[in-house]
């Protein structure tokens, strides 16, 4: 009904141009709201207040000219204007039951829409750094961007889903010299290992893994390994010159060939463990992108003399800087180091020219909250390259917390101790995992309760859910193991007698889902879902309680049916956007 009503609104709209009364080329964006009161109608629309401006109106006289040239419709019984210009509708209360027929004539197609109208957009987000394996706190920024990105595709956008691998730079190196020392270890070498290196068992493995293959050919001794090494914190120096000192002896001692060949190992073991993560947790990317490339192809140099040309970079103290304070930026940044290596910034510049230069109309960068910061350069980037900064969209997200019990479960891909998405699936499941993750907004702080997540009641929101979706498919083998059978045609023509107060409250719901799909889409957030299913749920089970479904009134059985089976259709709906799964038995 609210597409109906923007519908006539526009063609009153156009009424308005004909008649000279606003510019043909201004086209204004059409709202309907619900109404909060029903004493002021169903719905009600702000358009007479939006163009009293440009019509150089009153808007209430405008509103008056608006409601004249309404089209008639026949689920509309009365229009009225109220206060400063509000137009409020009244609808046919027997219209809402044709919400029931549309969802099952349309079934899984019922709230897409096309609202994107094709617009190309880019949803890039997880990107987690190739050093460690996906843990819980990047499994909430996994389901949020993929649930966004469906949300997107279900009312008409292209969406293009992008993992940016960061494989390159100063933690890939850690890494690259991690799994070294650990292959040195796997030798027979003894080492004190350094406390800035990647801890965790799976660098053990890929060492295992390379020691297997290559056997001790890329064996050096211990002592000329660590041979004039600054010390590490523990003796009292300093981590970060410790571990940087171990990267240059890897790269001296085993030369170019061999350091790539260890880098490699190291990269493409967790990296495939990372695609393999994702994808059994749902989540599937057209494009993952690497950051190499942009180095290897030239496109960080193109970037940067881009932004030379428009005088956007300086030289100072040996280094290249980006002049971002006048864009935006709280201070201005260094894009080329004094020992000629570009920054992970020029890195990411040269990736948002390449995003803008695939013709995407909209980018999306779903990032850790903790980014916050880095919002203002990226976008003082894209204005320096001579693009509309509000082309991009950074969502952030934060880390979920995991709980066993009242303990906090710390986590550090670095010390190695956390739990991986891996385990956390095993533990626990898909569904209910990808349900808690998006079931807050994506800035909110979120405490994962393991304990509840796998109960089996009504606190237990993902099954209380589901639960309402199996209910209904009992309704309906009991139907058959009584030997009846359900009538559509004669449940569509009595739905007039669905007038007990569940029945009216889930109808009233129905008529909303597609509202919720959009809205959540358009507002990046997919939890109005979440809500929605809830309350759904809340309602279906309520009338479960209250009412027989399989009674002796043939007409009253049948529309009764065909509206759970409604409401069956709208959760499978709203379950699969979200990646979740819809059991019929529980």
């Amino acid at each position: 009904m609210k597409q109906k009503l923007e519908s006539l609104l526009l063609h009153t709209v156009n009424a308005l141009k004909s008649d000279g009364i606003i510019e043909h080329d201004f086209n204004p964006k059409i709202t309907i709201e619900r109404a909060r009161d029903q004493q002021h109608g169903d719905f009600a629309s702000n358009l007479a207040m939006m163009l009293a401006k440009p019509a150089k109106m009153n808007p209430r006289q405008l509103a008056e000219k608006i409601v004249a040239l309404l089209p008639s419709d026949v689920n509309v019984t009365k229009v009225e204007i109220a206060g400063p210009g509000f137009i409020n509708f009244f609808i046919d209360p027997n219209a809402q039951y044709q919400v029931i027929t549309q969802i099952h004539e349309q079934g899984e197609k019922f709230g897409l829409s096309q609202v994107g109208a094709g617009k190309k957009v880019q949803v890039e987000f997880v990107s987690a750094n190739p050093t460690g394996p996906l843990h819980v706190g990047h499994g909430r920024g996994a389901a949020y961007g993929s649930a966004v990105a469906d949300l997107l595709t279900a009312v008409g956008f292209d969406v293009q889903r992008e993992y940016y691998v960061n494989d390159a730079g100063r933690q890939m190196d850690i890494l690259a010299a991690s799994v070294w020392l650990r292959y040195l270890e796997e030798c027979g070498e003894v080492l004190s290992f350094p406390s800035n290196g990647y801890q965790g068992d799976y660098v053990r493995e890929i060492a295992a893994n390379l020691r297997r293959e290559v056997h001790n050919e890329y064996r050096h001794p211990i002592s000329l390994v660590f041979e004039d090494i600054p010390a590490d914190e523990p003796q009292g120096g300093d981590k970060d010159k410790h571990i940087d000192g171990l990267i240059q002896r890897a790269k001296t001692l085993l030369g170019d060939k061999q350091y790539r060949d260890v880098f490699q190992a190291g990269l493409n073991d967790i990296l495939a463990g990372i695609r393999t993560d994702l994808s059994d947790f749902g989540v599937d990317y057209q494009q993952w992108f690497s950051e190499r490339q942009l180095m290897d192809d030239g496109s960080i140099d193109k970037a940067l003399e881009r932004l030379r040309e428009s005088g956007h970079l300086y030289e100072k103290e040996g280094a290249t800087w980006f002049a971002s304070s006048k864009l935006g930026d709280e201070k201005d940044r260094v894009v080329v180091r004094e020992n000629g290596q570009s920054t992970y910034f020029a890195s990411d510049i040269a990736y948002h020219m390449n995003k803008l230069d695939r013709g995407f109309e909209q980018i999306i960068n779903i990032w850790g909250a903790d980014h916050h910061g880095y919002i203002p350069r990226v976008k003082a980037a894209m204005l320096a390259l001579g693009a509309d900064p509000e082309k991009l969209t950074v969502l952030l997200v934060q880390f979920a917390i995991l709980y066993r019990g009242d303990e906090q479960v710390q986590m550090s891909t670095r010390s190695g101790s956390f739990v991986t998405l891996r385990q956390l699936q095993h533990e626990i499941g898909l569904d209910p995992a990808r349900f808690y993750y998006v079931m807050r907004k994506a800035e909110q702080h979120m405490d994962f309760d393991l304990k509840l997540a796998t109960s089996k009641s009504n606190e237990n929101p993902v099954f209380y859910v589901q639960y309402a979706h199996a209910r209904v498919c009992s309704v309906l083998r009991q139907l058959s193991e009584k030997g009846f059978q359900r009538d559509i045609e004669s449940g569509n023509s009595n739905l007039d007698k669905l007038q007990e107060p569940q029945e009216l409250n889930l109808i009233k719901l129905l008529t909303q889902y597609p509202e919720v799909i959009q809205r959540a889409a358009l507002q990046y957030e997919p939890h109005l879902v979440i809500n929605y299913l809830r309350e759904l749920a809340a309602e279906f089970h309520s009338y479960y309680n209250a009412h027989q479904f399989i009674v002796d009134d043939i007409s009253v059985r049948n529309a009764r049916l065909n509206l759970i089976v409604a409401v069956k259709q709208v959760l499978a709906n709203g379950l699969k956007l979200l990646r979740i799964n819809t059991p019929e038995t529980m």
